[in-house]
């Protein structure tokens, strides 16, 4: 099926307003969701937000945020809202510590935790055996997703996957928003991590978990971090079992392992993505042919805001469901 156009609202040709417009402007409307805790293996939790029709065999998409997101983030709700409008369920994740609440570990979640996603996934397939089971991942959740398939491949339980400016090369994209404007987007992200840092030590102090407090007190003062690099060296590395920052990008980078990817699979970016060069998107010659990659030359970081200021509208909230809809035939006849 040909992608329908995607045409930039007039007043929004800036990739920075296509980014900015969901989490500075985008008010969504209260939605009627169910929350479920579930336990991982390693004792903590996450929090799953359940929205749409109850059906044991209707189709199910599980929805992945971006950093420092949540299931309330924008993009998130305002697919639920148009995935039930289709009639489907869908189930939004929030990673470790997430939701409101701080993670119980030292440890949290990163850009390649996907025996995270594997956990939850294994869950949803227990919990509806008969669902199609499909699912979207946006920037950091779409990297996640897309390190899954690979490594899963033809053992791979999904139906069916879209991923959504995906920062394929992490070290790139380390780099890419250390420039420019970019820079404004790379002070929010440090101000949030960090400042989440912080609140789970006080946190973990109040609960008496004092191996997991150690461990964080054992990355030393912080203060001086002001870059992704800086942040994924003396943090991410250390507390997920990788050596270095460039460890940790080089086998979390979801570009190694699109070759493997054996499910149908929609990867949607823009060209003029402010946190992703564009030769850190992937060549053809590295995508299976169930890979279907769709290049817009516009659209920002998980942007996509059509129509115009006074009536705004969502590409990805109808590409999405469209493309998962022409899925399921699909997905049936197997």
């Amino acid at each position: 099926m040909a992608a329908p156009p995607f045409r930039p609202a007039l007043g929004l040709g800036n990739a920075h307003l296509q980014t900015l417009w969901g989490p500075l402007w985008r008010r969504m409307p209260p939605m009627a969701r169910q929350r479920e805790r579930v336990w991982l293996a390693d004792g903590d939790f996450i929090d799953l937000d359940w929205c749409g029709p109850h059906s044991a065999s209707g189709p199910l998409v599980l929805v992945l945020h971006g950093l420092t997101g949540s299931s309330n983030s924008p993009y998130v709700a305002g697919l639920q809202a148009a995935l039930t409008a289709q009639g489907w369920a869908s189930v939004a994740v929030n990673w470790r510590g997430c939701s409101g609440e701080p993670n119980l570990l030292a440890r949290s979640y990163h850009s390649g935790a996907s025996e995270d996603l594997a956990e939850i996934i294994a869950l949803l397939a227990a919990k509806r055996p008969m669902a199609p089971l499909y699912a979207v991942g946006y920037s950091l959740g779409g990297n996640i997703l897309l390190k899954y398939l690979g490594e899963t491949a033809a053992a791979c339980p999904l139906q069916g996957a879209v991923a959504v400016s995906v920062p394929f090369r992490l070290d790139q994209c380390a780099d890419r928003i250390g420039l420019g404007f970019s820079r404004v987007y790379q002070r929010h992200f440090m101000r949030e991590m960090l400042g989440y840092l912080a609140h789970k030590q006080q946190r973990l102090k109040q609960e008496g978990r004092s191996e997991h407090l150690a461990t964080l007190q054992a990355l030393g003062p912080l203060r001086g971090i002001r870059n992704f690099w800086q942040f994924d060296g003396k943090v991410t590395a250390p507390l997920h079992g990788f050596t270095s920052a460039a460890d940790y990008y080089r086998r979390a980078s979801s570009r190694y392992y699109l070759g493997s990817i054996a499910r149908p699979t929609l990867l949607i970016q823009a060209e003029d993505d402010p946190f992703v060069f564009r030769h850190s998107l992937p060549t053809a010659d590295e995508l299976p042919a169930c890979v279907h990659f769709e290049r817009h030359a516009g659209g920002g970081h998980v942007g996509f805001i059509e129509g115009s200021l006074r009536h705004p509208a969502y590409y990805l909230e109808r590409r999405i469901p469209q493309w998962l809809l022409a899925q399921l035939p699909v997905a049936t006849a197997r």
